[in-house]
């Protein structure tokens, strides 16, 4: 088993913290799932969340870049009784959709896309895959979090039978981390099996993703922090944005 997909295994126990029912809640105000519309979920990851729109009455596809994220989703699916189709994608190589209702880039997902034109392929493959008035949703790490909330480690975690150590570095681009981490990871025997990840991750300001948003074409830009309907503050940590086709 190699290391990422050691890591798709212990994922969902790191992410206990996210309030998964908010993020459907602030979908659902906008985008109202009576009508079975078609959602995709970008960066789907192990598929909590796409499980989630399914079960609230969206019609759900996912795509994720990680064939491991999605093997564990699709157990998940298939436990649920769930049928959900997944593919494996880079979100800036995202091609085959259309008529799409609603589109989601969640848990700081498009962070993981380095380069500043990726990010702005991956806006404009979904603007074009969406059906007008179609919309986006997707939340970012602030600027803040990145340039000072990230750098203020080593963070460490212990539940008896997870431990990692985590250490973030800045890279030479604006506001972009680099980040280490180090699983100790509980077997079945007792003994713990050590596996280690790196992560890049980079933001940029509300303002800029507005502003491509709006060249792409996208109206009605909201922009939101922190699982609120409150506008980003200095000390906000995650930014939600929304646009509509």
């Amino acid at each position: 088993m190699n290391s990422y997909e050691r890591f798709a295994h212990v994922y969902d126990e790191l992410m206990t913290d996210i309030p998964y029912d908010t993020y459907v809640e602030w979908v659902m105000q906008y985008a109202p799932c009576d009508s079975f519309p078609k959602l995709l979920d970008i960066g789907c990851g192990t598929g909590v969340l796409a499980a989630m729109f399914a079960q609230a009455g969206y019609h759900v596809s996912g795509l994720d870049l990680s064939e491991d994220m999605l093997s564990v989703a699709q157990e998940r699916f298939s436990a649920m009784g769930l049928s959900i189709p997944l593919f494996a994608m880079s979100m800036d190589e995202l091609e085959g959709f259309e008529a799409l209702d609603v589109a989601v880039i969640p848990i700081d997902s498009l962070n993981y896309v380095r380069e500043e034109a990726a990010v702005i392929e991956t806006l404009q493959r979904i603007y074009k895959a969406l059906r007008n008035g179609g919309q986006l949703f997707f939340d970012v790490h602030s600027l803040f979090k990145m340039n000072d909330i990230f750098l203020d480690g080593p963070f460490t975690y212990d539940d008896g039978d997870i431990t990692y150590v985590w250490h973030t570095e800045p890279t030479d681009e604006a506001h972009a981390i680099a980040s280490q981490i180090t699983f100790f990871v509980r077997e079945q025997s007792g003994l713990f099996e050590r596996f280690d990840e790196e992560h890049y991750q980079r933001s940029y300001a509300p303002e800029q993703y507005v502003t491509w948003l709006q060249q792409i074409g996208f109206s009605d830009v909201t922009v939101t922090a922190d699982w609120s309907n409150e506008a980003p503050e200095d000390d906000s940590e995650r930014i939600f944005i929304r646009a509509v086709k």
